[in-house]
């Protein structure tokens, strides 16, 4: 009976320190899967943000789409934002203008009215050819009026900025950069703002 009671007593011994063994393997598994090794630039910056200025009647909207797609596979912390370009206000006055004259011309196309009879002139034929064809003349006249407004518009920018600092521009390269020439320009960046705030905070 008391050597039963003893290899109970063993048994119930071994088994708690198999379980402290197992609990404690678990919890340092469980510590080394939260421990992923972050990135020193993205502990130090946050969240950076890369902002690209795209020309967009140019058709940069895929080249951005593709660039944001390369980003956010090697640069996971990096935010990327993306908008289009307006160029310089007197561009954008023309297209303001044209825009304006467009729907106008429309509606009194659309509501047959003679806008020439507010000047005492004749309507030319132009004019009359408009009013008689209706659904026609707007369809040429929208289509028109947006192919205008889309040169005026088209600056063939992409232009790129990260936390606000310009690092390549189209407008004055000439060019798109290439992604690895894009990838060196945004370590060195980030390795000086690195460096930079760490002699701030007094880390060297």
């Amino acid at each position: 009976m008391m050597k039963t009671s003893k290899m109970l007593y063993i048994n119930c011994l071994m088994t708690l320190c198999l379980a402290v063994l197992f609990v404690g393997v678990a919890t340092a598994s469980a510590d080394e899967s939260l421990d992923v090794p972050v990135s020193k630039i993205s502990q130090i910056v946050g969240a950076p943000t890369l902002k690209f200025l795209y020309c967009y009647s140019c058709g940069y909207k895929k080249m951005f789409d593709q660039y944001t797609n390369l980003l956010s596979q090697k640069y996971p912390f990096i935010q990327v934002e993306g908008a289009n370009y307006e160029p310089g206000g007197f561009y954008m006055f023309l297209v303001r203008i044209t825009g304006t004259v467009k729907l106008l011309a429309i509606v009194c196309i659309l509501a047959g009215m003679n806008v020439f009879d507010y000047i005492n002139r004749p309507a030319p034929a132009w004019w009359r050819w408009c009013i008689e064809n209706r659904i026609y003349a707007c369809m040429m006249l929208f289509f028109i009026c947006n192919l205008i407004e889309s040169q005026l518009i088209a600056s063939g920018a992409f232009e790129i900025s990260l936390n606000d600092v310009p690092i390549w521009s189209k407008l004055e390269s000439g060019r798109i950069p290439q992604p690895a020439e894009l990838f060196q320009i945004i370590d060195s960046h980030m390795q000086f703002t690195d460096t930079k705030l760490e002699l701030n905070g007094f880390a060297k």
